[in-house]
């Protein structure tokens, strides 16, 4: 659900919940709005909120209690403190809705995109839920490998942009600063595992996948060795089972970039699958010079 706010020309969004007048009820005291407009902010544990309201701990704990039940704010993360587990909460969205009447169709919606199908796993509610990671451009790994996909995978963020309202926190990382957890996301992978330390875990799990230095297809059992060839894969993340990885990538830097205008120029095929096996989210696509300028600039599906 989203509150819409319409400005001059421009329409502003925000994230909502619906709760009850009932819940609605634990936001009517003065602390407990400012507790609230401290977890607008970032997560904090109760007796550091204590401390930056200057009220007893106790006071805020019973609200914390109340808004937690009304499903207002929820724990985001636990850690130890002095030996015990400390709870740090946060608002569950950022803005909360009382309805009393059913929702009306309007006429206006052009601005208000409704995801694919395809992009569903990593973008809900019009909100990014996935870690954007790309190939470090310092040499890493044991090639010693530069990656120089990050910057053509700024065209795939802005086309993500298109089918985003709100975006609360950076996305984005470099292989070479992915920790453990982060691993437990969604995951957009851009760059080839030589590039990618990311995509090279993933690499095996893949129906399309890069093999002896060329791109092999589990699908159709073919082999692409061309540098401008890339593959685009949407499956099963292999770090944890209710999560999905987006593969974004190609052997060199030329057929990452062949992968990502695919989105650009024609996403519908991207999703409508394997031409092969319509169930398999899974394309190999082959970037073509039209110009003779020595910079890919269309593409073609291999499959």
């Amino acid at each position: 659900m989203f509150i819409i706010d319409k400005q001059k020309n421009e329409i502003y969004s925000l994230p909502a919940k619906e709760i009850s007048a009932e819940a609605a009820g634990s936001v009517s005291s003065g602390l407990a709005q400012k507790i609230l407009n401290l977890l607008a902010k970032e997560a904090m544990y109760p007796i550091d909120i204590a401390k930056s309201l200057k009220v007893h701990e106790q006071k805020v704990y019973y609200h914390i209690r109340n808004l937690e039940k009304a499903g207002i704010i929820k724990i985001v993360k636990k850690e130890t403190k002095q030996g015990a587990t400390a709870n740090f909460y946060a608002l569950s969205e950022p803005a909360f809705v009382i309805k009393f009447r059913k929702f009306e169709i309007t006429s206006k919606i052009a601005q208000i995109r409704n995801e694919s199908e395809f992009l569903e796993p990593f973008i809900k509610n019009g909100q990014l839920d996935a870690l954007i990671i790309v190939g470090s451009p310092d040499p890493h790994g044991i090639d010693k490998a530069r990656s120089r996909d990050g910057y053509y995978g700024m065209d795939l963020a802005l086309f993500l942009g298109t089918f985003l309202n709100y975006v609360p926190q950076f996305n984005v990382k470099l292989d070479t600063e992915v920790r453990d957890d982060d691993l437990n996301n969604n995951l957009i992978l851009i760059g080839g595992p030589v590039v990618n330390k990311v995509v090279e875990k993933v690499n095996p799990k893949l129906p399309i996948r890069f093999e002896n230095g060329n791109i092999k297809s589990t699908v159709s059992n073919e082999t692409y060795p061309q540098d401008e060839c890339g593959l685009i894969v949407k499956c099963r993340s292999p770090f944890s089972k209710d999560k999905y990885v987006l593969v974004v990538a190609g052997k060199r830097f030329s057929g990452t970039r062949a992968a990502i205008i695919a989105f650009l120029k024609d996403f519908k095929k991207i999703t409508n699958g394997n031409i092969h096996n319509s169930s398999i989210k899974a394309n190999v696509v082959e970037g073509i010079d039209l110009d003779s300028d020595g910079i890919i600039d269309d593409i073609e599906f291999r499959e």
